[in-house]
């Protein structure tokens, strides 16, 4: 008697065993289950100068500011509102600098910022208070302060699965920006881990986002350097971090 065929579909289920994936398949379904990868970006921004002297117009404090976000909108909205500006007959520069800035334009950038989803991280390194050693020459200085701020300030705002693009406002010469880049890279190999990572360094005027980092660096000097806080308390609850490098050190060194 012949096999009816509910009979044979049953036997097939039941004595059907699936083949095995090879790893490469294993591979794609474990890839194509993760979570994609995100973006994070931090942009930089330095006040103050690399002069260590007493004289008129030298800085007393140097300082690194960090702006960490996901979300690139604020530096869209930057270039809205310069077209916006020069449409009220705003007298405006070639990019938003807050020391050259009027308070008039200051007062627009900040109401425009602050829309938008960003934390501040700031080191402030008090210059006098700088060992000789540590001042010798400027990357060995620069290196210092972003270690602290990349260790304690910024790290807790990146996510392990995103990739992390810092871009910092470019300083000083040809020769001294390449070291200075050596640096800060040097510094994410040692704070940032298993993490995907570059830095760039760029003119201000070539990414609305230094713009809002200088906007911050500029508020948090003015508070340390002339006690003028009227900036500083517009931008203070986005801070997330702001500490004084040295601020236990009592010896001078000029």
């Amino acid at each position: 008697m012949e096999d009816s065929i509910s009979d044979i579909i049953f036997r097939a289920r039941n004595n059907y065993t699936p083949p095995k994936l090879s790893s490469e398949t294993d591979n794609i379904r474990q890839k194509l289950s993760q979570k994609p990868m995100g973006n994070s970006y931090i942009f930089a921004d330095e006040a103050g100068c690399f002069t260590f002297n007493r004289n008129q117009n030298v800085s007393k404090y140097f300082i690194i500011c960090t702006v960490t976000t996901k979300d690139l909108g604020v530096g869209h909205a930057l270039q809205e509102l310069r077209h916006q500006l020069l449409w009220d007959k705003f007298d405006i520069g070639d990019f938003f600098h807050a020391t050259v800035d009027s308070q008039a334009v200051r007062d627009r950038v900040f109401q425009e910022i602050l829309k938008y989803d960003f934390q501040v991280q700031a080191t402030i390194c008090e210059k006098a208070k700088a060992q000789p050693h540590i001042r010798q020459d400027k990357s060995r200085f620069y290196k210092y302060p972003w270690f602290y701020q990349f260790k304690h300030g910024v790290t807790k705002h990146v996510d392990k699965n995103t990739r992390v693009l810092i871009t910092a406002a470019s300083i000083g010469t040809k020769k001294e920006r390449a070291t200075f880049t050596t640096a800060l890279s040097d510094v994410m190999s040692q704070t940032i881990h298993n993490i995907q990572w570059a830095v760039d360094f760029r003119p201000s005027n070539c990414d609305p986002c230094l713009q809002l980092a200088d906007y911050c660096a500029w508020a948090i000097q003015r508070k340390w350097e002339r006690g003028d806080n009227r900036s500083y308390d517009l931008i203070k609850n986005r801070i997330s971090y702001e500490y004084e490098l040295w601020k236990n050190g009592k010896q001078l060194y000029y």
